[in-house]
């Protein structure tokens, strides 16, 4: 089947509600009907959230060599599609909506994604990314994707989801309020504690635990709490984690170099070094020694080797739910 014809056959089936075999998906393209295969080279845009940032998608771009960029969702538009077009000379340009896990088991869906020569993952819920498409042929087609070298962005909840390590917030509702530090240190056995495991499989985050919006929605001790969590419950002895503020990226190579751009307060960096003294339930947690990189705008990370440059280093510790740091103050920001 010829690519224009299944662009028709989706768009047809998406505006059919009352077919017998209606498609879930939505799926809005700009550009090109016909596909090209371009030389697509691997990396990671890492957006914390906020506004956009037009240097790293225009990064993504030429990762992608001009082929065929796609944004995916679970839910919203095709708001994207002209913003990246008016930004980048592609072959295409579309958004691929998957509302429900009834829509990622649809071939259309993988079949869309294996074309893509870049893929960005969108804001929103990162539980419905987790719900809808684990287990389908959507994750299937993302991970080829990245096993292939080809380059991936994600923003907000689409950061969230790209680490090995993800906070589902499965036991939330879309109009929940943020799970705060306060509750997470308090209990980081809570109920709206909700970690998952091996959703992508994106080369340079193993072992990582990624965020978004990070010092503006003061997420250092929620983000402490979850490291705890992956080694208590035995998922790692010492988890990294990689969190990006709003209105800054990290661009990472496929060499694991990477710089940090944009306007916000940058990128953080953690690693556990030893178990936490406590991590159980109802009671604040306890973790000692957790190393710390902040990396403003301008700063470079290896993640290899786990290092920085133009950065800043300093330790953080929880006790009994109080986090303290070796930075001047106790700013943990």
């Amino acid at each position: 089947m010829k690519y224009s014809a299944l662009l028709l056959i989706i768009l047809t089936f998406s505006a059919s509600a009352a077919a017998s075999h209606a498609s879930h998906l939505k799926y809005i393209r700009q550009g090109s009907s016909q596909d090209i295969q371009t030389r697509a080279e691997a990396g990671i845009a890492m957006m914390g959230g906020g506004d956009d940032l037009d240097e790293a998608f225009r990064w993504l771009c030429f990762k992608a060599n001009g082929g065929d960029f796609l944004i995916l969702r679970a839910h919203g538009d095709a708001d994207y599609n002209p913003y990246v077009s008016g930004l980048c000379q592609m072959n295409s340009v579309a958004t691929l909506i998957i509302p429900s896990r009834k829509a990622a088991l649809e071939p259309h869906a993988a079949e869309i994604i294996e074309q893509a020569e870049v893929l960005f993952i969108a804001g929103g819920d990162q539980s419905r990314y987790v719900n809808f498409w684990k287990g389908t042929p959507v994750q299937e087609a993302i991970n080829a994707h990245l096993a292939a070298g080809k380059p991936i962005g994600g923003t907000s909840a689409g950061l969230a989801v790209l680490g090995q390590f993800v906070y589902g917030c499965l036991e939330d509702k879309p109009d929940d309020a943020d799970l705060t530090s306060a509750e997470v240190l308090a209990d980081p056995f809570a109920k709206r504690v909700t970690l998952v495991s091996d959703f992508l499989k994106v080369r340079g985050l193993e072992n990582v635990l990624t965020d978004s919006h990070f010092a503006k929605r003061d997420r250092m001790g929620r983000s402490l709490g979850f490291l705890a969590r992956i080694v208590q419950d035995g998922w790692s002895k010492t988890p990294r984690e990689i969190a990006i503020d709003e209105k800054s990226a990290l661009l990472v190579e496929s060499n694991g170099r990477a710089k940090v751009v944009g306007t916000g307060l940058g990128a953080y960096f953690l690693q556990v070094t030893q178990p936490p003294a406590v991590c159980k339930s109802a009671q604040p947690l306890t973790l000692r020694n957790v190393t710390s990189y902040h990396a403003p705008t301008g700063a470079t990370f290896d993640l290899r080797d786990w290092s920085g440059e133009a950065g800043e280093a300093y330790s953080i510790s929880v006790e009994a739910g109080q986090i303290h740091t070796t930075r001047v103050g106790n700013a943990v920001y």
